[in-house]
């Protein structure tokens, strides 16, 4: 059970940081990683000249399953939102409190050794925490 639970570990920081380049590569500028406020997590919080940016990052092996992006349901949502108010309230995310706030998702799939990358910007607006 280790061996599975430490693997999916791996699977998810690779992720993680094919979604870091990526984000680079569009010119933001990665501001924070695995962000924590108790049991709450943002995997990746980036800031480019439209604002700063709330990912999150869903990673899998090829697979016939659904893809990963769909796995970011309401429950996800509610709690990445209530994480960016956290954020927004500490003294690294007050700046950024006046300017737009975005959600994102990216998903990643690994298949033959390759990543394919697939961002979803503005994937959703929480309306309600």
């Amino acid at each position: 059970m280790e061996d599975r639970s430490g693997h999916r570990r791996q699977l998810g920081k690779a992720g993680e940081d094919v979604a870091c380049g990526f984000l680079r590569n569009m010119g933001h500028i990665i501001l924070e990683r695995n962000w924590r406020s108790g049991h709450l997590e943002i995997d990746i919080i980036s800031l480019d000249r439209d604002g700063i940016h709330f990912v999150e990052v869903k990673t899998r092996e090829h697979s016939i399953q659904a893809p990963p992006q769909e796995n970011v349901g309401h429950t996800k949502q509610s709690r990445t939102a209530k994480a960016a108010l956290s954020y927004l309230k500490t003294a690294k995310g007050r700046p950024f409190g006046n300017g737009e706030c975005m959600f994102d998702v990216i998903a990643v799939t690994f298949k033959d050794g390759k990543a394919r990358t697939e961002w979803f910007p503005q994937a959703y607006i929480p309306l309600y925490l």
